[in-house]
């Protein structure tokens, strides 16, 4: 495997140029395991039904506010091999003017520095909501390599949307709720992604 080198390898980022991921604010966040593996259990019917592992997720995400009491927990819905959520930040935890909450890239030799240096031009913030979903994933991850066969869980990444009015929040709470009976409809299901 090559190893990553700034000069060649230009990732483009996914997140909002200038935007401060760590203000106040809701955020509809899609995180979805590395290549799209049902690693968290099966739909039957309409209805999510979490293994073991999806329940330990599932326990993962309801700690967030725990480990961030800045964050709250809205509308989520754990699938197969995704998970939906919505996250507001109540305060605005730190200015951070022009720059993005970038996840850094995997190094295992590195322990977890929250304002550890990507490159010259990137770094985590604390708090934020890259912070917040890398902390999630962090946690799942251990759990899998501990109690699984399973080293690498999560594609690199996530997505997520600033949710601008109460009309869009209730919108994509919708959308969450009834992600379990849309499943055979799902950009994510297997059988849609091996049928493109």
């Amino acid at each position: 495997m090559k190893r990553y080198n700034p000069e060649i390898h230009h990732r483009r980022s996914i997140r909002l140029k200038g935007y401060d991921y760590s203000q106040a604010g809701a955020y509809f966040i899609t995180i979805c395991t590395e290549n799209r593996r049902c690693l968290f259990g099966m739909v039957e019917g309409s209805e999510m039904i979490l293994n073991r592992a999806g329940e330990y997720v599932k326990e993962c995400w309801l700690k967030i506010p725990e480990h961030f009491p800045h964050a709250k927990l809205d509308e989520f819905s754990i699938m197969p091999n995704h998970i939906h959520g919505i996250i507001i930040i109540n305060e605005n935890v730190g200015v951070h003017v022009g720059v993005q909450d970038f996840e850094p890239l995997h190094n295992k030799k590195c322990k977890y520095n929250p304002l550890r240096k990507i490159n010259k031009y990137q770094q985590i913030i604390p708090k934020s909501i890259g912070s917040i979903v890398r902390g999630f994933k962090i946690g799942v991850t251990k759990w899998f390599r501990q109690n699984t066969d399973v080293y690498n869980v999560w594609q690199r990444n996530y997505y997520e949307h600033i949710i601008r009015n109460e009309n869009e929040l209730n919108k994509i709470r919708e959308y969450i709720i009834n992600n379990p009976i849309k499943w055979a409809e799902d950009k994510n299901n297997p059988v849609n992604i091996r049928n493109k």
